[in-house]
């Protein structure tokens, strides 16, 4: 595999008024008012006999932005909504690729989803390249999101059948990332995180049909015991450490052949500097993009805090009309 990205050094500037990584990490969270916009929802029946959804933009035919959520994350997450509406407004379709029971809607097999299954992305793909309505496809991810997203690319190679890709605020190494949510303020979005999921499992199994525990799961301290007690076993890893190992995409980027733009920031709370891949992991198609400052799928800049502006959705299009016009 040949190796030698480029590393771009960002034009994204926090703003005066939202300084702090967490204070960008929040802004786009919990402040931020998602774009209104109609959505059509499809349900993919899964050749496993599960099934996820995709939510759509309304316009019928055309370029296809497929966008691939975060961690409990859904088209109703504030970055996946605007991304949804910055597309329909230059003309091209979007959709969000609901990993399974993410939808609102309880998947039927045990396994859920977790940060390396590339399995269902290539499903989905492969179902919409071959509708006569779709005529490009490319996919933005979004943290786990863009780890899955990258990692497929990285195992699909010169055979993937997409025009360009993006990945923002990527884990790159999970065992890294785990370590940075047990930390400091981080271990917010931990607790967080690890309370929304285990609150699904007790929504999704009923008394006595569990094949985990789940009082053992509800008692984890971190990303560590909840992926060794939970996602581990729930999708045939032998335990948490081969799960990070195999599930991490930084080992796949060098084998990327679709053209990729990859933006982060230095002071992304979910995740320490030392996550991100050196230009020699980097195939010659990607594009690694390091802002100093951001959050986490955060980049809200603007003079005003009563007019924030959202970067990514300015120069994630920018890239992206390059390979969908």
């Amino acid at each position: 595999m040949s190796a030698g990205g480029c590393l771009i050094s960002s034009d994204f500037r926090a703003p005066w008024w939202l300084k702090s990584a967490h204070l960008q990490t929040a802004f786009a969270t919990l402040f931020r008012r998602r774009p209104r916009i109609g959505l059509r929802r499809e349900r993919i029946a899964l050749t496993d006999g599960d099934f996820l959804d995709l939510d759509w933009t309304p316009r019928p035919h055309g370029p296809v932005v497929l966008v691939l959520h975060g961690l409990e994350g859904s088209s109703d997450s504030p970055y996946a909504r605007g991304m949804l509406a910055t597309a329909h407004v230059r003309g091209w379709r979007g959709a969000v690729m609901h990993f399974r029971g993410c939808s609102g809607v309880p998947n039927r097999l045990p396994r859920s989803y977790h940060s390396g299954d590339t399995g269902d992305l290539s499903e989905v793909v492969d179902r919409l390249t071959a509708r006569s309505d779709v005529s490009a496809l490319v996919v933005v991810g979004y943290s786990l999101g863009g780890n899955v997203l990258l990692k497929w690319l990285g195992e699909q190679g010169a055979g993937a059948p997409i025009e360009a890709a993006v990945a923002v605020s990527v884990p790159y190494t999970l065992s890294l990332a785990a370590d940075r949510l047990a930390t400091g303020l981080s271990q917010l979005y931990q607790r967080r995180l690890i309370a929304d999921l285990c609150a699904k499992l007790q929504r999704k199994f009923t008394p006595g049909t569990s094949p985990i525990d789940l009082d053992l799961a509800a008692s984890s301290r971190n990303f560590w015991e909840f992926d060794d007690r939970v996602t581990a076993p729930l999708h045939g890893f032998e335990d948490v450490h081969d799960y990070y190992t195999r599930s991490s995409s930084r080992q796949f980027l060098g084998a990327i052949r679709v053209p990729t733009l990859m933006l982060h920031a230095k002071d992304d709370p979910f995740m320490t500097p030392d996550v991100l891949p050196s230009r020699d992991e980097l195939s010659p198609g990607i594009q690694l993009e390091i802002s100093t400052a951001g959050g986490h799928v955060g980049f809200v800049h603007g003079s005003l805090p009563w007019r924030p502006r959202y970067w990514l959705e300015e120069r994630i299009p920018a890239f992206l009309e390059n390979y969908i016009g």
